[in-house]
């Protein structure tokens, strides 16, 4: 086990954690009040250019021609710089970790994908020549058929977003379209419940709205390095995606970090300084670029819209016996860090909540929007708040209170989770308890003793025998409209099946060493990967 050399960071670190009921002051603070915490922008350097992108006006389109004579005439270009001229025009962020094809180009060539896609860049002496410049560049498109919702980018002849998963799903270990969790019988369990509901829970994209936009300086330096002043929020995969793009070892650069000013995860893509960089090897000189507010607002990576269906059966008593979820991740045109949303979604299933029959299946889908990222707990927030939404619902549905239904749900040290993993140190009853007394909200007196210490294990510890899965994948089934505030229709109960005995889980392939990089921990897989 890595442990850290405390003595060497003695004067920086206090490891006691006793901070409830004092005032600490964040090492940065006095900086920001003060108006004089330095950010990446601030840095003014001699002769310093200025990059701007021609973006594409079409959500999906073939190039025909791109056309940059009168902009190349335009006062104060100094260089313009097309797909061609980058060394590696093709990426995905977390290619780095061995997870995921290249498919995303820093400048378009043959097609674009969604409105908004970096075709051109130009650096010019100021902001004002770049912009001049981009007003004349032509370029001739050629429409496609878009798609714009997940479920629609799954049916049979949806356009192809994605050449690269021309099935418009993420590929999972060279095999799978999707994430899928299997915990007992949840249909069998589905037909023996006393109600079942079915809801579906649509999120929108949401953008960052960084007080300080995506950005990067970057310079030529001695011995042929290139020194970057950055925004980003992942300084280590910016150098290692800036190396891999320009096709030279990481050591070329300086990059650095610093303040910065908002980013939530909208700042962790890479997004500027490999052009930057680029720019200022073409040119010899400092390239500064900076999203504007139009830019950061609509062609920024947002949060992915995310839809999910959550169908569950529940008991007179209160108890959930199954749970059905189907979720979608809007990745937008390319990958970024959705699949790895969808990763961290199944792992989250069935929420803090102890159900003998999970059931998941969770997809990252490829439209013609935005490409998203990450967002304060992507992966994990949109799933809570529809897994909750649907908490509150099922306990209107068995008029029983929404915080003692929590408490007879929650996890228990001891039991068992979907994922085959014992709870442990679990305290979801304790923070309901709390919380309900912090509202003044009356829970009976047995719900008050409950304990998440306590009656967990046993039966609820046990390993259910789950049927083998087919591989295919589904139809999407229509949303099952039922209002939870009336009992839904009577089903008709028939004899619970006896489960086959599961089949052994094949081992999954090792994935190929990449060509790029050094020993790096994953934090997807947990292993060291090449």
């Amino acid at each position: 086990m890595l442990e850290l050399r405390k003595d060497i960071f003695a004067d920086e670190r206090d490891d006691n954690l006793k901070e409830i009921g004092k005032g600490t002051q964040r090492q940065d603070m006095l900086g920001h009040v003060t108006g004089t915490s330095s950010y990446f922008n601030d840095h003014k350097l001699q002769g310093m250019l200025h990059l701007k992108v021609v973006r594409s006006t079409q959500a999906h389109a073939r190039i025909r021609r791109i056309d940059t004579t009168e902009a190349e005439r335009s006062a104060g270009v100094r260089r313009i710089i097309r797909g061609a001229d980058v060394p590696v025009n093709l990426n995905t962020l977390l290619s780095l970790i061995n997870f995921g094809k290249d498919d995303e180009p820093s400048l378009a060539v043959d097609k674009v994908r969604y409105k908004g896609e970096p075709i051109v860049a130009i650096v010019a002496d100021s902001e004002r020549e770049a912009f001049e410049a981009i007003a004349k560049v032509r370029i001739d498109y050629e429409p496609l058929p878009a798609v714009f919702d997940v479920e629609d980018a799954l049916k049979p002849g949806a356009p192809v977003v994605n050449e690269t998963y021309p099935k418009n799903t993420f590929t999972y270990h060279e095999t799978y379209d999707h994430q899928r969790l299997r915990f007992g019988d949840a249909d069998a369990a589905l037909a023996t419940a006393d109600h079942v509901l079915e809801q579906r829970y649509q999120m929108s994209p949401i953008e960052h709205a960084p007080t300080e936009t995506n950005g990067a300086i970057a310079a030529p330096d001695t011995n042929g390095r290139y020194v970057v002043y950055t925004s980003t929020q992942a300084l280590f995969f910016s150098v290692d995606t800036c190396a891999k793009i320009l096709n030279v070892p990481s050591n070329t650069f300086h990059f650095i970090g610093g303040t910065v000013g908002g980013g939530f995860g909208g700042k962790v893509d890479t997004l500027t300084e490999p052009l930057a960089i680029l720019g200022a090897m073409l040119t010899g000189k400092p390239v500064r670029y900076v999203f504007g507010r139009e830019e950061e607002m609509q062609y920024g990576p947002p949060r992915g819209a995310e839809r999910i269906y959550i169908k569950d059966g529940v008991m007179r008593d209160g108890r959930i016996v199954a749970r059905k979820i189907r979720a979608y991740f809007d990745s937008g045109a390319y990958t970024r860090l959705s699949s790895y949303a969808a990763v961290k979604c199944a792992a989250h299933l069935p929420g803090p909540y102890t159900i003998p029959n999970v059931y998941g299946d969770v997809y990252c889908v490829f439209t013609n929007r935005t490409p998203a990222t990450a967002m304060r707990g992507f992966g994990v927030t949109a799933m809570d708040f529809a897994i909750e939404c649907q908490m509150d619902k099922l306990a209107h549905l068995i008029n029983m209170d929404p915080m003692e239904f929590r408490i007879l749900n929650a996890y228990r040290d001891g039991d068992m989770k979907a994922h085959r993993r014992e709870a442990k140190n679990t305290a979801l009853i304790e923070c309901v308890q709390v919380a309900a007394e912090k509202a003044k909200w009356p829970l009976r007196e047995e719900f008050k003793r409950a304990s998440s210490r306590k009656d967990g294990g046993g039966s609820r510890a046990v390993i259910p025998p789950t049927p083998a899965d087919s591989r295919a994948r589904p139809a999407a089934p229509a949303q099952q409209r039922t209002s939870y505030d009336r009992l839904p229709p009577t089903v008709t109960r028939e004899p619970p099946r006896e489960p086959p005995p599961p089949a052994p889980t094949p081992p999954s392939p090792r994935p190929a060493a990449p060509s790029h990089g050094a020993t790096r921990f994953s934090s997807v897989f947990g292993t060291r990967r090449r």
